[in-house]
């Protein structure tokens, strides 16, 4: 059974003791330039890049803004595809491979350069994210996609045999890692308010609980009906992702929300978080868990997140298959207990990448695929000067796809719920079989 040490309740982030979400008081105007649809990561770039080229911008949230993903993931800043360049080139063609993971380091240093000159206090630092190997074959598979990264980018990158990963972290589950050492970490609720002020700062309306409920055409303008009145604009950006509802029928056929569940353990002394993680950096794993891992920012906690389900399931279910894999990866918190368990939402698209592009007159980025720390805002900046014409939105991410899938022919994804089933029963029963025989 999970102790819970009673510090939050059930569906609270860790990261809200520091920053909660607030409502914003402006009113909705009836006409801009570029509407902007969300207010998270996504949605706030796309602002601050079409006002900064001349548009008087708006943005409309649906509930309060950066309570979704925003303020819920794991902090974790790198921009690597999280597909190898076989599958992406198989997908969308080599050309479009190769660019995708040269694009990876720009991606990254616009985020730095973001974070700089924005002054966000965001807690951010160049950590290293080291990506651990479940299997002997995956470890291998991590090998050659070292050698597409160093041959077509300029992403630094470290393999990490198994005899050298206690310097990582203190564990005999993997087989090795691949270490990209320039990703780092942040607080991503310190980094959403950070962005929001920006937003203020050029006198930008967010407007908070004005859900987009239809969209219309009224000459050459779009009329987005919102639960706070109507507004006119001439280019309107999506920018909801895994949070995607009606009027947006096409979207929500090609992005479907997965949750992701993250729990936090009490605190814990020094010298433990520095036995179990003396690396300390960004972990994540290639097991179809999707596990992904840190120390806390202050450095007294664990985090750990991934696929508890791929659909909802009772926050106190999630919180036990994530403390179990947790000790599966640290035996030695088998006796600790949990102060936090929250989920979110995540955008997944069945290329299992990010798109940028425009359909029916609406511009958007989404699919982020468990990537949108970096993603969400340097491909959300390409959306909005994709709204107002600038030669910056171009982007290898708007030559990727968003492909429909005969599973989802409706706008709710129901095949998550078989989707749930094969994965705890066979694919990861599969993948444990396979480590043990490595």
């Amino acid at each position: 059974m999970t102790e819970w040490t009673g510090e939050a309740a059930p569906g609270r982030p860790w990261w809200w003791e520091a920053v909660e979400p607030e409502a914003t008081e402006d009113g909705l105007p009836d006409h801009c330039d570029v509407l902007v649809i969300g207010a998270g990561y996504t949605g706030l770039s796309a602002a601050i890049a079409a006002h900064d080229s001349g548009a008087r911008v708006v943005v409309a949230e649906a509930g309060v803004p950066g309570e979704g993903a925003s303020s819920r993931n794991g902090g974790m800043v790198g921009a690597h595809p999280r597909l190898s360049w076989d599958k992406m080139a198989a997908a969308f063609g080599a050309d479009v491979a190769d660019d995708l993971l040269a694009e990876a380091a720009p991606a990254l240093d616009w985020a730095k350069t973001f974070i700089e000159h924005e002054k966000i206090q965001c807690d951010f630092e160049v950590t290293g994210r080291v990506q651990l190997a479940y299997t002997r074959s995956q470890f291998d598979g991590q090998k050659r996609l070292a050698d597409k990264v160093r041959e077509k980018s300029r992403v630094e990158v470290e393999l990490v045999e198994r005899s050298d990963l206690g310097r990582e972290i203190d564990t005999g589950l993997y087989h090795g890692g691949l270490l990209f050492p320039q990703h780092g970490a942040l607080h991503p609720a310190k980094y959403h308010r950070g962005m929001l002020e920006a937003v203020r700062r050029r006198g930008v309306p967010v407007v908070s609980h004005a859900r987009v409920e239809a969209m219309t055409r009224e000459g050459t303008r779009l009329v987005a009906q919102t639960a706070k009145g109507p507004i006119r604009s001439e280019k309107v950006v999506l920018a909801t992702n895994g949070y995607t509802t009606r009027p947006f029928q096409w979207h929500l056929r090609r992005v479907f929300p997965l949750p992701s569940f993250i729990i936090a353990t009490e605190e814990l002394p020094e010298n433990l978080i520095g036995h179990l993680a003396p690396g300390r950096r960004m972990m994540v794993e290639t097991r179809a868990r999707h596990s992904y891992f840190r120390i806390s920012p202050d450095g007294k906690r664990v985090l750990f997140g991934g696929r508890a389900a791929m659909r909802d399931v009772p926050l106190h279910i999630a919180a036990q298959r994530q403390r179990q894999t947790m000790v599966e990866v640290w035996p030695e918190l088998a006796e600790a207990k949990l102060s936090h368990v929250w989920s979110g939402y995540t955008g997944f698209s069945f290329a299992q990448m990010p798109h940028v592009g425009q359909h029916d007159s609406v511009c958007f980025a989404m699919g982020f695929s468990g990537s949108g720390t970096v993603m969400a805002p340097y491909l959300g900046a390409k959306a909005g000067w994709l709204a107002v014409g600038d030669a910056r939105a171009e982007t290898a991410y708007a030559r990727t796809r968003l492909p429909r899938h005969v599973l989802h022919p409706f706008d709710r994804p129901h095949f998550l719920k078989a989707a749930d089933l094969v994965f705890r029963h066979w694919v990861d029963r599969a993948e444990a079989w396979q480590a043990r025989r490595s």
